[in-house]
C-alpha cells in the first residue's frame, strides 16, 4: 500500500513540476510591453536625393551621418544600415553603400534607395 501512494506521490509531483515550468507557454498570460528598437542610421528619401557624385567624404557624412560600417580594407565604401523591429513583429531594414575613388570624391551609391529624379525617368 505505501508503495502505491509513494509512486502517486511522485507522480503526481513530476506533473506538477512539469505542468510548473511549460505553464508559460502553457497558459495565455497578459502579454509583457514590448517597444519598437531602431538600429543604425535612419536612412530617408531627403537624404539621398542630396547625394551628387564628386561630393567629398566630409559632404556626405554631413548629409548622411557616420557610417555604421567603415571597412579598414576598403576605405572608399561606407555602409549605411538601418532596422527597426516594432513591438507587434513587423519588421523594416533599409541598406545603402556609397562608394568613393581614390581622390575621396564619391562616385555612386547602391542600395534601397534610388534618387527621385532616376524614378520619374524611369517612369516616362
Amino acid at each position: 500500500m505505501q508503495k502505491a501512494v509513494r509512486c502517486s506521490l511522485i507522480a503526481l509531483s513530476i506533473i506538477t513540476a512539469s505542468l510548473t515550468l511549460s505553464g508559460c507557454g502553457v497558459l495565455k498570460l497578459p502579454d509583457v510591453y514590448k517597444i519598437d528598437i531602431q538600429q543604425g542610421n535612419i536612412i530617408n528619401q531627403e537624404m539621398v536625393d542630396q547625394l551628387k557624385p564628386g561630393m567629398t567624404k566630409r559632404q556626405v557624412r554631413f548629409v548622411m551621418g557616420n557610417p555604421i560600417i567603415q571597412d579598414t580594407f576598403q576605405p572608399e565604401r561606407w555602409d549605411y544600415y538601418y532596422e527597426m523591429n516594432k513591438a507587434d513583429g513587423t519588421q523594416t531594414k533599409e541598406r545603402m553603400t556609397v562608394h568613393f575613388d581614390r581622390n575621396e570624391e564619391m562616385t555612386h551609391f547602391t542600395g534601397d534607395f534610388v534618387p527621385s529624379g532616376a524614378k520619374t525617368q524611369t517612369a516616362q
